[in-house]
């Protein structure tokens, strides 16, 4: 199925704007501690396109004992890297207590004072985006190499990130379906700028607060006084793609959230979606990126969410 969905970012964005998003945003710097290692980290690199693309991996535990092991790739958001991605969204606590890997691969890093780092979701993001940096084609590499280095089983690689890390989970579902088998996505929109083709139906589970400015889930102007599509818009574009029998049910709506699922959807596939009362623009269960920004949501844990949904999928 061919949906071009027709969404894209007009960015009006100035340094000053990016500054103020990365300050304020739920992706700062700020490092954390994540814990005992116990031999089961690496940190890596691989050459796509001249440049060396950096990654972070987290091995389960009882890795020298088993076999393929799920892996979910986190992204994170703009500005942010592999380390503070780890530190606020607490993932690597969830992959070790229920056995999958999970790497966590970096965005470029920009030219500019502060060598930010962000992600070419499409339409999104600042200087990924305006130098047309092949993340797709990274993401790609990434996961043949770590088939081909590690115990993974290539039917239950997922994707998940935060923001522009989010939207790039999209962009994944979208060109890479043949590797994602499905898709876990906070605090962002769908703004892909070319035709969304994917080969098989994407199971997607998004998470989002009523009360995030930066990536409004209504759409509007958000980070870095640029505009995103509602998020109502790319699940909808969704449902078409994976061809959803059923309109859309509310299955949950109380003080906390609103749990809405599209089903009857060709492959027996999903598409959820999380919307907090609470929080803003964190990763829900998750801690904050730094003094000036949102309180993540508590009324919800990702990682329990998309760990329990993406256990229900692989590739066929």
């Amino acid at each position: 199925m061919n949906i071009r969905p027709g969404f894209f970012i007009k960015s009006y964005a100035t340094d000053f704007w990016l500054i103020l998003a990365i300050l304020f945003q739920a992706t700062g710097c700020d490092r954390q501690d994540v814990g005992d290692d116990s031999g089961t980290r690496t940190s890596g690199s691989i050459q796509v396109d001249g440049r060396a693309r950096t990654y972070s991996l987290i091995l389960p535990t009882n890795y020298s004992t088993g076999l393929d092991f799920p892996l979910v790739i986190a992204m994170h958001g703009g500005g942010g890297d592999a380390d503070q991605f780890e530190s606020t969204s607490k993932l690597t606590d969830k992959a070790r207590s229920s056995d999958f890997m999970v790497v966590y691969p970096e965005g470029v890093r920009s030219n500019g004072l502060l060598g930010l780092r962000t992600w070419n979701a499409g339409g999104c993001c600042e200087y990924a985006m305006d130098n047309n940096i092949d993340d797709v084609k990274f993401l790609s590499l990434l996961i043949d190499h770590l088939i081909a280095s590690y115990k993974i089983n290539p039917k239950k690689v997922y994707a998940t990130g935060h923001s522009n890390g989010g939207m790039m989970s999209y962009r994944l579902a979208c060109e890479l379906s043949n590797k994602i088998a499905a898709i876990a996505v906070s605090g962002c929109t769908m703004v892909v700028t070319r035709d969304c083709n994917p080969s098989r139906p994407v199971p997607i589970i998004h998470f989002h607060s009523v009360l995030d400015s930066r990536v409004p889930h209504l759409g509007g102007i958000g980070i870095s006084n640029v505009y995103y599509p509602p998020v109502d818009s790319g699940l909808t574009v969704w449902s078409g793609i994976n061809s959803c029998l059923t309109p859309p049910v509310v299955l949950i709506d109380n003080n906390d959230y609103k749990l809405t699922e599209w089903s009857d959807c060709h492959g027996q596939v999903t598409i959820r979606y999380y919307l907090t009362r609470d929080g803003g623009h964190g990763w829900p269960g998750g801690k904050p990126g730094g003094p000036f920004s949102d309180t993540p949501s508590k009324v919800i844990n990702a990682n329990d969410l998309l760990w329990e949904f993406f256990s229900r999928y692989q590739i066929p």
